[in-house]
């Protein structure tokens, strides 16, 4: 089976056929940094995340772009609020973004283009426009005259008859379902204070859409792989997007349209007036880690809402707790004689792992591969001599969904090693009330022996051994 990926411009799952062989351009809309992101954007970061490592899992050379944006009304209205200058102000909140980032082990891209350092290409882009007779001016401003593009509403599924011209619109947001004539370059105002341009187009400041049209294509080409993002940019900002950078260059600007779908706060939408506003920092203040947040996130298709809910976070913890321990105990399996009957159970797993992520990224299905492969390779055991394949499927699982911790591998003491081997050796013998015996001693002092066909295996038990035995 070969990739296949949902494409919001076909509504349909499409096999994914790069423009250049075995590589792979990927554009994705980045934060704008007027405030710290919030737990319904790291699901679209996530998301990014688990398409890009899907493909370098599938043998594809990446070239991930993230934008940054750092011009926009928000961040004019938060600099004076807060007296700082735009460069102040955004980098305060684009290095909360980063390390948020990196506690949720989401991988940088390879590009972070910032907007206020891309102005020169949105004018050329909007130059281009101009020539195409697809912009006018009004009050010192240049809009896109959106019923002069024949294909605008191609991505959202709705005509121009259907989305209804409302006029023109400065404003970066604005309510959708309304075809507006959009700003692509704003005349400087009194409200903009210090954040302005001198340009061919005159003084003022670039509106959002033309952002990431000018930065996408600067580093990706004018038609490129995949561009992803939320449902909630599908309209207008993507299809902004598409309407602007079409409209210059007479060519298609992306193969694959990609969507992660919405996050619910215990059934509710979130925000700040139900008091239900989360960020990452309310879920590590409660001691859980970014990778009990991924595994949370990963339960659900990245198509469907996701409900967070602190029972949620709860079994992801004991989740990952039994893979940490089924990692553990690979770690420290004994006997040198390999289990044969491990091999189909390996290719089993990993042949459901990537039909899983090979269905439009179907994540739950990967975890849920991974989990049974667990409890088919604890029924027939495994020895000191499998470990490195079990360790190989593990890693190459973990290079996808990103759950698992840094374990270290444990420090059995000289009595429990003793302990170990005099039972290893009862085994043997087939004096199996001894080893029975040495299996109660061995739980008193903390640690849990399982049998299997492939030989013993052990886990220490978080309760010292202190519940006796079972």
């Amino acid at each position: 089976m070969t990739l296949h990926l949902y494409n919001t411009a076909s509504r349909r799952k499409e096999e994914f056929r790069p423009i250049r062989q075995g590589e792979a351009g990927l554009y994705t809309c980045g934060p704008t940094v007027y405030d710290v992101a919030h737990i319904g954007n790291m699901r679209a970061f996530l998301t990014f995340d688990l398409l890009r490592r899907t493909l370098e899992l599938r043998g594809y050379k990446v070239r991930h772009v993230l934008n940054l944006t750092d011009v926009d009304d928000r961040i004019i209205q938060g600099l004076s609020r807060e007296n700082l200058s735009l460069e102040e102000y955004t980098a305060k909140y684009t290095d909360l973004f980063f390390a948020d980032m990196d506690r949720m082990k989401i991988l940088r891209a390879h590009e972070n283009p910032r907007a206020t350092k891309h102005v020169d290409a949105m004018i050329t882009l909007i130059k281009r426009l101009e020539e195409k007779g697809l912009t006018y001016e009004a009050n010192g401003s240049t809009y896109f005259s959106v019923s002069k593009f024949a294909d605008y509403g191609k991505l959202s599924g709705m005509s121009l008859d259907q989305l209804q011209s409302t006029g023109r619109v400065d404003s970066d947001q604005y309510e959708k379902e309304e075809a507006r004539d959009f700003a692509l370059w704003k005349g400087w105002t009194e409200a903009d204070g210090p954040v302005v341009w001198e340009t061919a187009l005159g003084r003022g400041r670039p509106g959002w859409h033309i952002e990431c049209s000018a930065m996408s294509m600067q580093y990706l080409g004018e038609t490129f792989d995949i561009h992803a993002g939320g449902v909630d940019l599908i309209f207008p900002h993507h299809e902004n997007e598409i309407a602007q950078s079409e409209g210059a260059t007479g060519q298609p600007f992306v193969r694959t349209w990609i969507h992660n779908e919405m996050l619910l706060v215990e059934g509710e939408k979130m925000s700040k007036s139900k008091g239900n506003f989360t960020i990452l920092d309310d879920i590590f203040q409660k001691g859980y880690e970014g990778r009990h947040v991924r595994y949370a996130y990963l339960q659900a298709h990245y198509r469907q809402p996701f409900n967070f809910t602190w029972k949620g976070m709860e079994q992801a913890v004991a989740a990952l707790e039994g893979l940490e321990d089924f990692r553990l105990r690979v770690r420290e399996a004994r006997g040198d004689k390999p289990n044969e009957a491990l091999d189909p159970i390996l290719k089993k797993g990993e042949k459901a792992f990537d039909e899983a992520l090979d269905d439009d990224l179907n994540s739950a299905r990967a975890i849920a591969a991974l989990h049974t492969f667990v409890s088919d390779a604890n029924r027939v055991g495994f020895s000191s001599a499998d470990a490195p394949r079990v360790e190989a499927f593990l890693s190459r699982t973990d290079s996808v969904l990103g759950i698992l911790g840094a374990t270290e591998q444990a420090v059995l003491t000289k009595e429990q090693a003793d302990l170990l081997e005099q039972r290893e050796a009862a085994r043997r013998r087939k004096d199996f009330d001894e080893a029975d015996r040495l299996r109660n001693l061995l739980r008193e002092k903390g640690l849990e022996v399982r049998d299997g066909p492939g030989g013993s295996t052990w886990r220490r038990l978080a309760d010292g051994g202190r519940s006796g035995p079972r």
